[in-house]
């Protein structure tokens, strides 16, 4: 069974309208769109923090409301430039601001990142079940940067269902090699092959992913298999 797509289709899902608190965003996603099974929904950390009413009140030009804010959600800061505040969250990820969002959200308020996105994860793919039978693999996807790399792309931060890494070690490379250290983070390449049909402002929040092989489907934990342990972390 190979490991590799032969081809992908990405497909955003409109409609949803405005998330609220309490909203079931399995339910909504099933409701909106066509689904098959295996195939992988993302969605947008926003829409599952707004889902789960992670938003918290604060003036978007109270500069040092916003300081205390990031602050209070990361357990290490490592650097401050400006405003600018990269900092280590409870979930192990480094990223600016802890995560904090002040786009796309009411006037006054910011979102939090879910507190445990893969939580999140498991209760959008066990709704969709629910609500159409179909059998997904879900990503709760989040716009990082990267050091010494411009620009933003999506990654995953919480994961049901599907893989969150492949791990190819031990079998052969198309040379018959053998592969001695290769992990490929599948959720993160969903989540920014999604968000290549999300955007930022296109209000689509949610886009299916279709044609994985049945490889990079399983039971994956962002939390546990994608960040790695300090001890394995040359720059900490």
């Amino acid at each position: 069974m190979s490991a590799a797509a032969s081809g992908l289709t990405v497909l955003g899902i409109g409609g949803l309208g405005e998330i609220r608190p309490g909203d079931e965003l399995g339910t909504l996603i099933a409701g909106a769109s066509d689904l098959r099974d295996r195939d992988v929904v993302v969605v947008t950390q926003k829409i599952v923090s707004k889902a789960e009413g992670r938003l918290v009140a604060v003036a978007h030009d109270d500069t040092e409301s916003r300081r205390r804010l990031v602050e209070s959600e990361s357990v290490r800061v490592l650097r401050r430039r400006g405003e600018l505040i990269i900092a280590e969250t409870p979930h192990g990820f480094v990223c600016a601001n802890a995560g904090v969002d002040f786009s796309n959200v009411p006037e006054g308020h910011a979102a939090l990142l879910p507190r445990d996105p893969d939580r999140s994860a498991r209760r959008v793919r066990d709704a969709i079940r629910g609500a159409c039978g179909r059998h997904v693999g879900v990503v709760v996807s989040d716009t990082f940067g990267r050091p010494w790399r411009r620009g933003l792309t999506d990654v995953a931060i919480g994961c049901a269902g599907v893989l969150a890494i492949l791990d190819l070690r031990g079998t052969s490379d198309a040379g018959g090699r053998r592969l001695q250290v290769t992990e490929v983070a599948i959720v993160d390449e969903l989540a920014a092959a999604a968000e290549l049909v999300m955007g930022k402002d296109s209000g689509i929040p949610a886009a299916i992913v279709r044609g994985a092989p049945e490889a990079w489907f399983g039971d994956g934990r962002v939390g546990r298999d994608l960040v790695r342990p300090a001890a394995d972390d040359l720059f900490r």
